[in-house]
């Protein structure tokens, strides 16, 4: 153990005291889990910060760049890859909008729905916070090793196959 505030074990210890017979082991995974998770979003922020976007927003204009030329997606396909709701995806899309880093546009295809286009302001500031952003999350995994990284990687993986 480290000395830094485990928390979701002080927690869990807590309960083995007050109620012994809650079984409360599968709290301390879901506790860290949602602590790290915390943690990182914080530190993720910052540089999102620096270039004037917000977790959300960066998500936004990252999905339509790495979608490719050119970088346009229909909304369906932008909360589906983000994982959202169509109300949070429609709030950002406008915020975004309105910032000119997206247009929308009728869609040739379906005159019932919009496609969402990265303008060229937007592909401009989501590349400057790209590199930025992969460098901080470089510095969130440094410290640790391979085998952490590579074991972590494939039990989330697992769960989220059980969980979606």
């Amino acid at each position: 153990m480290t000395d830094h505030v485990d928390a979701p074990a002080r927690a869990v210890a807590q309960w083995k005291q007050e109620l012994p017979e809650l079984a409360a082991e599968n709290m301390l995974l879901i506790g860290r889990l949602k602590r790290a998770t915390a943690l990182i979003v914080r530190e993720l922020e910052k540089v999102y910060g620096e270039y004037g976007l917000t977790e959300g927003s960066f998500d936004v204009l990252a999905t339509l760049r790495r979608s490719g030329a050119p970088y346009t997606l229909t909304p369906t396909e932008l909360f589906s890859a983000l994982m959202v709701t169509s109300g949070t995806m429609t709030t950002r899309l406008k915020n975004l909008e309105n910032q000119g880093l997206i247009d929308r546009l009728p869609n040739p295809d379906d005159a019932r729905s919009m496609l969402v286009r990265l303008t060229d302001k937007g592909k401009e500031l989501i590349e400057k916070a790209l590199f930025p952003h992969v460098e901080n999350e470089k510095r969130l995994m440094k410290k640790l090793d391979l085998k952490t990284k590579t074991s972590l990687e494939h039990g989330l993986e697992k769960w989220l196959e059980v969980l979606e």
